[in-house]
């Protein structure tokens, strides 16, 4: 097992790592902006860097700051959480040259996956359902104008290098293909410094579907289950069910062996998530695997008692499974909500500043992923994450209780917050009923902003 691990993130996840390390009996390593030097994550490592100056292609997202943060401490792995390095291949190619772990998969499999037209057509030869759409790269518009006539509209316009919903565009007819075309090129090219796309076939009132994975290099692979990501603004997710309250015992099992029929067929170690498009008769369709932790992974955690975080620590230092499929029961009902430093009223408008006040939920099956403390300031320069906020119970109604309970505890002063948009959702009629797909927010959001309410007076 390693000795010392070095966290390549910051904010909640680096808090994560560092914890799950501590509880293993593993120092950790910090490494931070010049903007976040009295960030928690730094506070809690038993050692700290700073890698460079706020701007994250300057610190977070430098390769060489990294290795040399590694070098400089001696540890002998380096964690990327999510997003920033997590996905990026070259870096993981740059950690094996240097003979230092990277916990996640090799970059042959990252490369592979990571690229979104390139995992599309791995997902098609392991015979795993894929959304009608082109077989690889569209290199201009006439192409792309030509495949959308034979695959059909309304078509999907996707970044191949793409994730976190950036680089996508929806073209409904012939007539909206020219504008979806080049505006997702140039939106993957400022995001991703990479403008190839690929097309698919819009699904109508799809469900967003993953399904977590864990698997060693001993060719063991299992799933824990299926996470509803459905409730999304702007293809952002900002609520998360374990289990999906659309799903069923038949469609669980399917997807759930699909995913792990994919992972053994490129020989995937770690942890991942595969990602499916449900429609409203059941079909799914592969969509994309994140070959790396998840923002929403404490709700397979919760509704399976499987500290993620650890078990991927272990996979990459070589260790079999603990586990077989068999032995994965699913207890309860998990909801995450993503608590962001935004303004619901005016555009979800971003706002960073200084937390006056603090209080943090607690009580019965409430679980809060944050790095923030009172007197912290919330950089400008980064994701609006201010925290995961997590609730377990027995059933759906009970955690959509709870959680109500739990978001009326959350106060912040200071800055704006999501929170009561967040309590308008778990109000809604709809979403009690479960009644809802990944259009739901850009049908209700202005009747939801319209019911927030900010004395929280009733639960």
């Amino acid at each position: 097992m390693f000795e010392k691990i070095l966290i390549a993130n910051r904010g909640e996840i680096a808090v994560t790592i560092i914890r799950a390390c501590r509880d293993m009996g593993i120092r950790t390593v910090a490494v931070c902006s010049e903007a976040d030097k009295t960030a928690l994550h730094t506070q809690l490592a038993d050692e700290c860097l700073c890698i460079g100056p706020a701007a994250s292609k300057d610190s977070y997202l430098n390769p060489q700051a990294i290795l040399t943060a590694c070098a400089v401490t001696g540890a002998q792995a380096i964690h990327p959480g999510f997003g920033f390095l997590s996905e990026n291949p070259t870096f993981a190619r740059m950690c094996e040259k240097c003979n230092i772990k990277f916990i996640g998969p090799s970059h042959e499999i990252i490369e592979r996956m990571g690229d979104k037209a390139q995992a599309r057509k791995t997902a098609a030869e392991a015979g795993v359902p894929v959304v009608p759409g082109t077989a690889g790269i569209v290199g201009n518009l006439a192409d792309a104008q030509k495949a959308a006539e034979t695959i059909g509209y309304p078509i999907m316009v996707k970044a191949s290098a793409g994730g976190g919903g950036r680089g996508m565009r929806i073209a409904m007819t012939a007539e909206d293909m020219q504008q979806a075309f080049q505006t997702a090129k140039s939106e993957a090219q400022a995001c991703f410094g990479d403008d190839r796309v690929y097309l698919e076939k819009f699904v109508r009132e799809p469900h967003h579907i993953e399904i977590q994975l864990l698997a060693d290099d001993h060719g063991n692979v299992i799933h824990l289950g299926e996470r509803d990501c459905s409730i999304q603004r702007r293809n952002q997710k900002i609520l998360e069910e374990a289990r999906s309250p659309f799903s069923n015992d038949e469609l669980r099992a399917k997807m759930g062996a699909a995913a792990v029929k994919l992972a053994k067929y490129v020989g995937y170690t770690g942890v991942g998530t595969i990602e499916f498009l449900v429609d409203a008769d059941h079909n799914f369709y592969f969509m994309e695997m994140n070959t790396r932790i998840q923002v929403e992974h404490p709700i397979s955690e919760a509704v399976t008692g499987i500290n993620l975080i650890q078990e991927q620590i272990r996979s990459a230092a070589g260790k079999k499974l603990r586990l077989k499929q068999k032995d994965i029961r699913f207890s309860g009902h998990a909801i995450e909500c993503r608590i962001n430093a935004e303004d619901p009223v005016n555009a979800f408008r971003p706002s960073p500043g200084t937390i006056k006040s603090l209080h943090l939920p607690g009580g019965p099956g409430v679980r809060v992923d944050s790095a923030i403390y009172q007197g912290y300031t919330v950089p400008p320069y980064y994701d609006s994450l201010l925290a995961k906020l997590i609730v377990h119970a027995p059933t759906r109604a009970e955690a959509i209780a709870r959680m109500r309970r739990a978001l009326m505890e959350f106060l912040i002063s200071g800055l704006d917050t999501n929170i009561d948009f967040h309590l308008a959702i778990l109000r809604d009629p709809d979403f009690i009923a479960g009644n809802y797909n990944i259009g739901y927010l850009g049908q209700k959001t202005d009747e939801l902003l319209g019911q927030m309410n900010p004395y929280r007076l009733e639960a």
